[in-house]
């Protein structure tokens, strides 16, 4: 009885880990921004992870916990990488020396000088 009730619970999630990665892959392959592609793909690995913890629960061992390891960890590094990518490349447009500053509009209680 427990047997089957915890490969109902694995077929669950493997159906909603399949959803995901559908939905996931979607989002790479339209998304509007390189930045979506890059979020998309974090979340891809994330899928990959928790569908390998999956095999190992239904297989009952642990060898793949490395692999996990290292996904987990290459996927956190990218992340990190592309966001300062994208910071420095905001910061880069944000600052741009050649335009004048805004004109300071004055408060209702202000006097123009």
């Amino acid at each position: 009885m427990v047997d089957m009730i915890v490969m109902v619970m694995v077929s669950v999630g493997a159906l909603m880990l399949a959803v995901a990665a559908v939905l996931t892959v979607a989002r790479m392959s339209l998304g509007p921004s390189s930045l979506d592609r890059v979020v998309a793909a974090d979340v891809l690995i994330a899928v990959v992870i928790a569908a390998l913890a999956l095999q190992a629960i239904v297989n009952d061992h642990g060898t793949t916990l490395p692999v996990m390891l290292v996904l987990s960890l290459l996927g956190f590094a990218g992340s990190v990488s592309i966001a300062r990518f994208v910071a420095d490349r905001d910061k880069a447009t944000r600052w741009d020396v050649e335009s004048p500053p805004p004109a300071r509009v004055a408060d209702a209680g202000e006097e123009p000088s």
